[in-house]
């Protein structure tokens, strides 16, 4: 049975300006919480998308090689995070590239029953956007790792996947160009 969210994780996801997701890390991985910068940043409001997966949210977009990588870390539970450019779709249906960012929550007795998302529109972004976004997500990741110890959950992964922002930035915009150019786009 998967146990609920504590109290005090939920309230620091909901204050947080980063655009922050928790899905299930059973079945098909539905949303159990969003926060108001995700829906700011999608359109959606959480009772758009919680207890439906994410996935909803690349709609018709191939997205082979982020799809292959969010699977592999669903699949392997000694995979403890993972970062990737996806394309995304607006609920009004704009598209955006979507640098995703997810890692495992485990409680103390290593059973993982969440999965933490951040999100981050790097479309059109800057590279001073993403070093800015880099630095809350680490910020973010620096104040929830204690949050959730003090809740019993661990989050796994380092911080080292934060890295490589303007190669990301290059990849976002290749894949931006090619659903642009994309018959019926």
């Amino acid at each position: 049975m998967q146990q609920e969210l504590p109290r005090s994780l939920v309230d620091y996801l909901r204050q947080s300006r980063v655009a922050l997701a928790v899905a299930s890390a059973h079945d098909d991985n539905h949303l159990l919480m969003v926060n108001d910068p995700f829906s700011a940043l999608t359109g959606y409001t959480a009772d758009d998308v919680v207890g439906r997966n994410c996935r909803m949210l690349q709609r018709d977009a191939p997205n082979v090689q982020p799809r292959a990588k969010l699977r592999d870390f669903l699949v392997q539970s000694d995979q403890t995070n993972v970062r990737t450019p996806i394309v995304n779709f607006r609920k009004d249906g704009r598209p955006f590239v979507n640098l995703l960012y997810m890692s495992r929550l485990r409680g103390i007795d290593g059973r993982c029953d969440f999965v933490f998302a951040s999100q981050f529109d790097v479309s059109r972004s800057q590279p001073e956007l993403l070093a800015e976004y880099d630095e809350q997500l680490r910020a973010t990741l620096g104040k929830l790792v204690p949050i959730a110890g003090d809740a019993g959950i661990v989050v796994e992964g380092t911080l080292l996947t934060i890295a490589n922002s303007a190669a990301i930035v290059a990849q976002a915009k290749m894949m931006l160009a090619d659903l642009e150019s994309a018959p019926g786009a």
